[in-house]
């Protein structure tokens, strides 16, 4: 079932918004199970839906109105996973399979991070030689925590289990367990501190080629709202300081598209705050802004 406007991503009218002609899905999963300080991300995915709407769909950046390179958007009714963990995972997996059987390109809106494990799984399987790229202040490489494997904070232990094409930019928070599975597996990371201290070159977008270098042709993309810095993105349940910007993000999306083909992406972890609209504003134009760099490649 698809929602229609104006509950639908961007509030677009029903003849840009139909499953059969639109070229991207956008997918809402409010799952949340595992988080373990912040909690409300199950809220992030309708809170992202409706500051859509307020989104202006002409971009002066590239003077186009993304939405009508994709043939539509269309958005589907927010998905229930059923379960937890092992078994939503998995059907998240076959629900993003199926849209990617049928020429999608899949947007996911957490929702916890866990949800990106069965669509970075999906990926992985129609893409053999995909990479998967992360942009988050953690580095999700513990084995478990609190018990549970399958816990927001172990996505990407899980993600490497299936694909070991990782890399990982704008870590600043980890344990040492997740550390030194970095150095054993020569995990591309790129830690937060050096993307922002000239360590790949004094140039501002030096680190742009820095990160995209490891990454093969296909990427899949999942952006943990707490990549950004707190003070443009207050609304995360797990916030570190020394985060990225609106500019510096969004250029380095665009050089990321120009260089390598994004095939799929996710956003997870807002937790929508009472009375503070511009999280979910931010993560809504982030998303039609990736969508308009994806298919403006050509």
């Amino acid at each position: 079932m698809i929602l229609l406007p104006p509950d639908n991503f961007l509030a677009l009218p029903e003849q840009w918004s139909g499953l059969e002609r639109s070229r991207v899905v956008v997918l809402p999963v409010p799952y949340e199970h595992t988080t373990s300080y912040g909690k409300g991300t199950a809220s992030g995915p309708e809170a992202i839906l409706e500051a859509s709407g307020q989104v202006e769909l002409y971009d002066e950046e590239s003077d186009a109105e993304f939405y009508t390179l994709t043939g539509g958007i269309a958005t589907l009714k927010a998905m229930d996973p059923g379960g937890n963990d092992a078994v939503a995972v998995e059907s998240i997996r076959k629900h993003v399979q199926g849209l990617i059987g049928e020429d999608k390109t899949v947007v996911c809106i957490g929702g916890e991070h866990t949800i990106s494990i069965g669509a970075a799984r999906a990926h992985s399987e129609r893409y053999p030689d995909l990479s998967v790229l992360q942009l988050d202040a953690h580095s999700d490489l513990r084995e478990e925590y609190e018990g549970n494997r399958y816990s927001h904070a172990c996505v990407m232990a899980r993600v490497y289990e299936f694909n070991r094409n990782i890399v990982q930019a704008g870590i600043r928070s980890q344990c040492r367990e997740e550390a030194d599975f970095i150095r054993q597996k020569k995990i591309n990371t790129f830690y937060a501190f050096d993307l922002k201290g000239a360590r790949y070159g004094a140039d501002r977008y030096a680190w742009h080629d820095a990160v995209i270098g490891p990454l093969r042709e296909n990427v899949y993309l999942t952006i943990d709202c707490d990549f950004f810095d707190p003070g443009l993105m207050p609304a995360v349940g797990t916030p570190e300081p020394g985060g990225f910007g609106w500019q510096e993000t969004v250029s380095f999306l665009r050089r990321l598209s120009e260089c390598r083909r994004i095939v799929g992406f996710d956003i997870t972890e807002l937790s929508p705050i009472p009375g503070l609209i511009h999280p979910q504003f931010v993560m809504a134009k982030l998303i039609y802004k990736l969508i308009g760099y994806i298919f403006s490649r050509g």
